[in-house]
């Protein structure tokens, strides 16, 4: 058990590709929770569960071009949010920075292509 993240994208015609994945990368689920509390917790009805804890698990929360710029800010400047819970792990931000830029790139192409692209967790 731990957090397993997800990034793909969905072209005009519903296919769906994955462009990311990352096992364990806290900071990173922090940073996109913050996001979707910004956005008004899309594709959710309440903020949180009865006993106070996020329910940003399971819900995929749509990328735009302004969210990939923050991201990158983000990850060069070292600025993701200090994130924990039960399954998520230490944080992870040099190990996976590489990866994180690289999934920057690959959601702009994906962007500029016309497709959504989405960030999904589980944990």
């Amino acid at each position: 058990m731990g957090l397993d993240q997800y990034a793909y994208s969905i072209d005009s015609e519903g296919n769906k590709r994955e462009i990311a994945y990352w096992r364990k990368h806290p900071n990173l689920q922090g940073w996109m929770e913050s996001l979707w509390q910004i956005k008004g917790c899309p594709n959710n009805h309440e903020d949180s569960d009865p006993m106070g804890l996020s329910n940003f698990n399971c819900i995929p929360l749509e990328l735009d071009d302004e969210d990939i710029d923050c991201l990158e800010n983000a990850i060069v400047g070292k600025k993701l949010p200090e994130t924990g819970g039960f399954f998520f792990g230490d944080d992870s931000d040099d190990y996976y920075r590489e990866q994180d830029l690289e999934f920057v790139n690959k959601a702009r192409l994906a962007l500029d292509s016309g497709d959504k692209v989405y960030y999904d967790s589980w944990w």
